[in-house]
């Protein structure tokens, strides 16, 4: 029987490497990495080539029109993962994937619930990819993940897990909002079992693992980890507060992409933290399919379990590159003081 055949733009990013174990774990699927010529030659993109994986140079911000469509040639189901920075590059994807045939375009989402209209920036980028796709008539599914979780945790006072922390997360409120959390591992696996399901055509799923509250994750750090954590709360004021000027900032230097991030963050901060958009309740009023009503007998990966290799060591370390870029930033900024 003929494998499907599966293009991925943005396989060698954080959510994009999930994605592609988990299509290679499934072995249903062929996989074609969509990779921008400039990048064909990085170590990853090699590494994927000479696992057999086929490559085709695909530049969503230069290329022409045709050229887009020339890259979906025989592709049937068309995922993006793109970065932060590159939602509506996706607009002429999705205009090329009606074009050249495509049968399922499942753009990048993999973010938590949140409505669109003003809460979050980048859920109000999606919403205008996705509009652009029902306006095509082009067979889409839409895919939410929920918050990672390798980003939920914070510190330790001995740094013991500094490797793999990013920030110091604050806990938002009184820290009991409930959030739906997934392991970065498990998106792939549930992608995987998202596309091939007609159930799921023209439709919004969220995949996720477990519900906890963030005081419910600072607790089970402290047991796991056996180290008293410091409890950093920030109110809703505080945080609109922040927003206000980070918006002000990112406005003022749009080219600057740290500026935005800082917006970014305190927009998750507001939406799962105080809101509490990031729930499966919220998630079934606003539309959405969720992986526990669709696949009852999928096994996640625990936060217990994950929270245990975070502080034995063993947990991998994500946003390499953002870190550095981050560090840079401050060290400039310490410099101009």
């Amino acid at each position: 029987m003929a494998r499907t055949k599966v293009g991925l733009v943005g396989a060698s990013g954080e959510t994009g490497a999930s994605i592609l174990n988990g299509l290679l774990e499934d072995g249903s699927f062929e996989i074609i990495a969509l990779v921008r010529p400039s990048s064909m030659s990085r170590p990853s993109n090699v590494a994927l080539k000479d696992s057999g994986i086929e490559l085709r140079a695909l530049d969503l911000d230069n290329d022409s029109q045709d050229k887009i469509v020339a890259a979906l040639e025989g592709i049937e189901i068309l995922l993006s993962a793109v970065g932060a920075p590159g939602q509506l590059s996706q607009l002429p994807l999705a205009t090329a994937a009606k074009t050249a045939g495509v049968k399922r375009f499942v753009p990048c989402g993999y973010v938590t619930v949140i409505p669109p209209g003003g809460v979050h920036i980048l859920r109000d980028q999606k919403e205008e990819v996705y509009n652009l796709t029902r306006r095509l008539n082009l067979p889409y599914t839409f895919i939410d993940c929920g918050w990672w979780y390798q980003i939920s945790f914070p510190k330790l006072p001995s740094g013991k897990i500094d490797y793999a922390v990013m920030v110091d997360n604050p806990i938002c409120g009184k820290g009991d909002v409930p959030s739906a959390l997934t392991d970065l591992r498990d998106v792939g696996r549930y992608v995987a079992k998202v596309i091939r399901d007609e159930r799921t055509l023209n439709k919004m799923v969220l995949v996720y693992d477990e519900v906890w509250t963030q005081k419910e994750v600072w607790d089970l750090l402290e047991k796991v980890a056996g180290e008293k954590v410091e409890r950093k709360y920030v109110s809703q004021e505080e945080l609109e507060g922040r927003l206000g000027e980070y918006k002000k900032a990112a406005e003022a230097d749009p080219t600057d992409f740290m500026k935005m991030l800082h917006v970014v963050e305190t927009q998750y901060l507001l939406s799962w933290g105080v809101r509490g958009d990031n729930t499966p309740e919220y998630a079934k009023y606003l539309g959405y399919i969720t992986s526990k009503e669709l696949y009852p007998d999928f096994k996640p990966l625990k936060l217990e379990d994950f929270a245990r290799e975070l502080v034995a060591g063993e947990a991998k370390e994500i946003y390499v590159e953002m870190k550095a870029m981050m560090k840079a930033a401050f060290e400039k900024q310490q410099q101009q003081q």
